[in-house]
């Protein structure tokens, strides 16, 4: 298990780059990672300018141990190279890239940020968000080794597909499992898609759960009113740790005394079982050691 497999990402907040006051607020919030965004919060006349303030924003060291990453324009737009050569030089956690539909595309970021001179800390987290990325999502996970993170865009998605945002999001359901797949086949990290109403506090839980049980790391998120149930939902719980605790110390007395057999709860516990439980636990100190 690698240190950025376990590296909490439960909330990862966008905030708009061309909000100094936002930028400022997002100091204090207690969000694992930021995405300071460059592209749909950001109209075409302050681009310039906001690009300018997130690369600072990055090399203040003024935001704690938060993972900040910035989302430029997408390929096909008149800022992408700019930006991208911006970020290479400003040396973020990672560049938040839109619409990545191919190998072809992987191998474009990463061919910038090389010529750009960025540190080899700068990772790739590729956007998937139209129907030929889910079929593309295997390759893409596995077109660099630059490339740590998945990062779901159901909104986008969910308008390419002519489909409804419903309770249960039944239609973006293939698309989140195959990217789930690639995700997991080729050991990267996954985030889920947002939620759009950001008034529907119950709606919003459910979402967070859902996304937990289908097995995402954690969630992109629009506002600071998110953070605290995303956090909750996508932590182990104290009961979950203490269960981990236990299958582990069980297993290791039983193989201790040469038991083939290993139950507690009354379930049978094989070795499947205490790699979850030694997981549940690496993750939750990679929390504690955020401080909670």
């Amino acid at each position: 298990m690698t240190d950025d497999a376990i590296r909490p990402r439960r909330s990862v907040l966008y905030m708009p780059g061309a909000n100094e006051r936002a930028l400022d607020k997002a100091k204090t919030l207690p969000a694992d990672a930021l995405i300071l965004d460059l592209e749909d919060a950001v109209a075409p006349d302050a681009k310039v300018e906001a690009r300018d303030r997130v690369c600072a924003a990055v090399q203040s060291g003024e935001y704690g141990g938060k993972e900040l990453t910035i989302r430029i324009n997408s390929i096909d737009t008149a800022w992408h190279a700019d930006d991208l050569r911006a970020v290479a030089a400003a040396g973020p956690a990672a560049v938040v890239v839109p619409k990545i539909d191919s190998v072809a595309d992987v191998h474009a970021i990463e061919k910038g940020l090389e010529a750009g001179g960025a540190p080899d800390h700068t990772k790739i987290w590729a956007m998937v968000e139209t129907p030929v990325a889910m079929l593309k999502a295997e390759a893409i996970a596995s077109a660099s080794e630059r490339l740590t993170v998945l990062v779901m865009g159901t909104n986008d998605l969910a308008k390419e597909l002519h489909a409804e945002h419903v309770p249960g999001r039944q239609p973006l359901l293939t698309g989140l499992g195959l990217c789930l797949l690639a995700a997991r086949a080729t050991g990267k990290v996954i985030l889920d898609g947002v939620y759009n109403d950001i008034k529907n506090e119950a709606g919003f839980e459910a979402e967070c759960v859902q996304g937990r049980q289908m097995g995402f790391d954690g969630k992109t998120l629009i506002h600071p009113s998110q953070l605290e149930p995303c956090n909750r939902v996508f932590a182990p719980s104290e009961a979950e740790v203490e269960q981990a605790s236990r299958i582990i110390a069980a297993f290791e007395e039983a193989t201790a005394a040469g038991k083939g057999v290993v139950t507690v709860d009354g379930r049978m516990i094989e070795n499947l079982h205490v790699d979850n439980a030694r997981r549940v636990l690496a993750v939750a100190a990679a929390i504690a050691a955020l401080g909670g």
